[in-house]
């Protein structure tokens, strides 16, 4: 097979260069000429981007549902809606704890009240009812109302409980990956990202590893670019994870946007703070090892020790105590 069997009978191969020229000047003049027919690509570019944050905006702040509907939720609305929980402190102080427990919705601040003030209410009603309108624990009276205060109190304080637990469980988990973090920021940063798209970047590293973190860094991400003064995205990072690494970040943040000071050498600080911390509590947590296990050892480890090094001496003595 040669090259002539490429062109076409009564060609040359002159003329195949020559359209094949022709072709190529054709389609650079259309890659050159159709992007200046666009008369506003600045335009749609912010308009693409808006879009973009707002996408992003709506998926941080969707509220994530574990089986419950609209309909379940209906009555405890009515009933926070009726006490007017949703405009007193109370609100935002639970609106706070949902946040730093990871519950965004305003679903599970409404929930959270109307479990406060159903569960003491529900338990009071059913330990009585139990206690005092049955004959199946014959108990006495003063015994009765202790348990049924005891249940009531219960009720009271089981929400807090499983808020606080929540929040606890969460702050380990982004506490665990916030030196990481720091390092990747870091690298972000020096690379020449702006911090928008370094937290973005950090936020897709990481997402595997530790989402509850990335979706902050997401969530802060899409508030300094919509609300109007920059701190207040940082203090609302600040306000939903409650830590202290956290809390020197927002600080280091917020000098540098607010006197210019080189972020990329703050930061690198405050990771190598963050790292050293990390190996601190490591060390702590292997001085505390020993002590820990003692307990364990003696319950477990040591009467098998003794039934094993003193049993054939005790048996060989009741045998020789048997003899006589």
């Amino acid at each position: 097979m040669t090259f002539d069997d490429f062109i076409p009978s009564g060609w040359t191969a002159a003329d195949l260069f020559f359209v094949l020229a022709w072709a190529a000047t054709f389609m650079a003049v259309v890659a050159i000429w159709v992007p200046l027919l666009d008369k506003q690509p600045n335009g749609r570019r912010a308009v693409a981007i808006r879009q973009r944050r707002t996408d992003l905006l709506a998926e941080a702040k969707a509220p994530k549902r574990r089986g419950l509907g609209k309909s379940g939720l209906g009555f405890a609305k009515r009933v926070v809606q009726r006490l007017e929980l949703l405009g007193s402190d109370q609100a935002e102080v639970a609106q706070r704890k949902m946040l730093q427990a990871g519950f965004r919705s305003k679903d599970a601040v409404v929930l959270f009240l109307f479990m406060k003030v159903a569960m003491p209410v529900v338990l009071a009603i059913l330990s009585a009812a139990l206690l005092y309108g049955t004959n199946l624990y014959p108990i006495p009276p003063i015994t009765k109302l202790a348990v049924c205060i005891g249940l009531t109190l219960i009720g009271f304080y089981a929400p807090e409980v499983f808020a606080k637990n929540a929040a606890d469980k969460r702050k380990q988990a982004l506490s665990k990956s916030m030196p990481d973090a720091m390092d990747l920021l870091v690298i972000c940063v020096e690379a020449g990202l702006n911090l928008d798209s370094a937290l973005v970047r950090v936020a897709r590293e990481i997402r595997i590893g530790n989402p509850e973190l990335a979706d902050e860094l997401e969530l802060t991400s899409v508030e300094l670019g919509f609300l109007p003064d920059r701190r207040d995205a940082l203090r609302n990072l600040e306000m939903r994870t409650d830590l202290p690494a956290v809390t020197a970040l927002v600080g280091t943040l917020a000098q540098a946007e607010k006197y210019g000071t080189p972020l990329a050498q703050s930061l690198r600080v405050l990771a190598a703070e963050m790292r050293t911390e990390r190996l601190m509590k490591a060390e702590e947590k292997a001085a505390k090892l020993p002590a820990t296990l003692t307990v364990p050892m003696v319950i477990f480890i040591m009467p098998s020790l003794f039934i094993v090094l003193i049993g054939p001496g005790i048996l060989r003595t009741l045998d020789g105590l048997g003899n006589l």
